[in-house]
């Protein structure tokens, strides 16, 4: 856990069906499977570069 314990709420808001491969990779990368799956990760630089690599497919929260 980090030191300030900050974590962001990752939801799966669309589909994988035609994405390209290193996006379906990242997805499940972040702890998601199907649709409107959700994951609390900490709050890490490489966790925010996972969701902004995939950002028209997840809904993230603080």
């Amino acid at each position: 856990m980090t030191k300030t314990g900050k974590k962001i709420k990752v939801t799966l808001i669309k589909s994988l069906i035609g994405t390209k491969r290193s996006h379906r990779a990242t997805v499940r990368g972040l702890g998601l499977r199907g649709i409107n799956s959700t994951s609390e990760l900490e709050d890490t630089p490489a966790v925010r570069g996972m969701i902004n690599n995939v950002y028209y497919l997840v809904k993230s929260e603080a």
